[in-house]
């Protein structure tokens, strides 16, 4: 068995991945609505994905649990919504123009595109296997370039932002001015990046197009190692929290080769998925490059005076990075799990309750009229309070089953008892079992039994 060192100095067995998992989990988002291949009447377009009811749902639950971690629950967070369009400067002072670019190489045989720092050998190609076919490496930028205004030239290029992270720095002196927040405190945002990758792939784990969830969380210089290791151990918690098992999670360092020009120090917050061990964040200590460069460039103080110590400082910068689609992708494969009942395989998605898309299912036991006007009532009482779903369709055993495979933790189910007792069947989706509720307390019962 082989041992890696996980956070606060703890021994984790990892686990062995599931090479069928992923397969699995694919073809349940396809089929159940989570995720579509973007354009697919078209033949679809690579690495573009679309997200259905079902994922639409989850990945807004997904954010919605970091927003209330990282700014609901604290009074030293606020939130932005940054531009997603960008002019040069701001990519210049920030080095992505000059350093986000990636060693390209194009093999003269087989005509496939490779990254040349991810070659076992840089001399052979993997997908032909020839040696020597390889092109000299070129420099290849990250960004999405486009125009804006009618008329296309240089000083019309803008780029799509490449991560959430500047939109915060810039607005730094706008968020102190206007909030009269001081350090320590964070900026949070969440929002659309855009990176012209040259081998996306695994499904959503690696796309152009994807969501971030980040906090830059600015602090006195004197005090950012402490605030590093304290984000270190927030961030891994949340995921835990949220149903992640610990032996699928991992803190993983960057030794110094890794660490970005701007970083003292930086850790990974890594989940095993079928292929085996995959970032979902990385918490950084990105110093005060960030505030420097743009005051530099901007010709703009980005300072902070402190009037109780008579210390004016640039504050250095913690920060932890998500992505939202790669945990809700970690989610759904730590959720996914299959059992045997009545000689039946029950897959079931065991979704923490914040996470699930649909809360509670309300199922008449049959779709006669007389039962449908009990039913709707039923759901009009939940539907204020939680995100429900109405099914009438197919035998009760295979509505129940398809709740389960799509996490929902409840199920209401309306009987003819119903019509006499006034009362109707709750059933939890991980344990199976059913308890009979008036439907006077039905609310009560669902909010006490998902404890949100």
């Amino acid at each position: 068995m082989l041992w890696l060192l996980g956070a606060g100095d703890t021994l984790l067995a990892m686990p062995t991945p599931d090479s069928d998992l992923f397969d699995k989990v694919v073809n349940l988002c396809k089929r159940r609505g989570f995720v579509y291949p973007s354009a697919e009447i078209y033949g679809g377009f690579r690495s573009t994905y679309d997200y259905g009811p079902l994922g639409s749902l989850m990945l807004r639950n997904v954010k919605d649990a970091w927003w209330r971690s990282m700014v609901q629950l604290r009074d030293d967070v606020v939130g932005l919504d940054a531009s997603i369009l960008s002019p040069p400067q701001v990519w210049e002072a920030s080095g992505h123009l000059a350093n986000f670019t990636d060693p390209l190489v194009d093999c003269t045989n087989c005509k496939t595109r490779h990254r040349q720092d991810n070659l076992d050998d840089p001399d052979t190609c993997p997908s032909c296997g020839k040696p020597g076919t390889f092109t000299e490496a070129r420099a290849f930028n990250l960004m999405f370039r486009t125009q804006a205004g009618p008329v296309e030239g240089a000083g019309a290029d803008v780029y799509l932002r490449p991560e959430t992270a500047q939109g915060m720095f810039i607005n730094f002196k706008n968020i102190i001015n206007t909030t009269r927040k001081k350090p320590p405190f964070g900026i949070a945002q969440i929002g659309k990046s855009f990176r012209n990758e040259i081998t996306p792939g695994n499904f959503v784990f690696r796309t152009r197009e994807f969501e971030q969830m980040e906090l830059e969380f600015f602090v006195p210089p004197d005090d950012a190692d402490q605030w590093y290791e304290y984000w270190l151990n927030e961030r891994r918690n949340w995921y835990l929290d949220l149903g992640i098992p610990e032996d699928m999670l991992m803190m993983r360092p960057h030794a110094e080769d890794e660490l970005s020009h701007y970083s003292s120090a930086t850790a990974d917050v890594e989940f095993m998925f079928p292929w085996g061990w995959g970032e979902l964040e990385g918490i950084a200590n990105r110093g005060d490059f960030d505030l420097k460069q743009h005051s530099e460039h901007a010709n703009e103080k980005l300072e902070f005076f402190d009037q109780a110590t008579n210390e004016r400082y640039v504050p250095h910068v913690i920060e932890p990075a998500a992505g939202a689609t790669r945990s809700m992708l970690a989610f759904l494969m730590a959720a996914y799990d299959e059992e045997v009942v009545n000689d039946e395989t029950r897959a079931v998605l065991r979704l923490h309750a914040k996470l699930a898309p649909y809360k509670v299912a309300v199922l008449p036991l049959s779709k006669k009229d007389t039962l449908r006007p009990l039913a709707r009532e039923v759901l009009a009482s939940l539907q204020p309070h939680f995100m429900t779903e109405y099914d009438e369709t197919q035998a009760i055993g295979r509505r129940y089953r398809r709740q389960d495979e799509i996490g929902t933790p409840l199920c209401v189910t309306v009987d003819f008892e119903s019509l006499e007792d006034n009362a109707v069947t709750i059933r939890d989706r991980d344990s199976m079992e059913q308890v009979r509720i008036p439907v006077s307390d039905v609310v009560d019962h669902v909010r006490g039994a998902l404890a949100l």
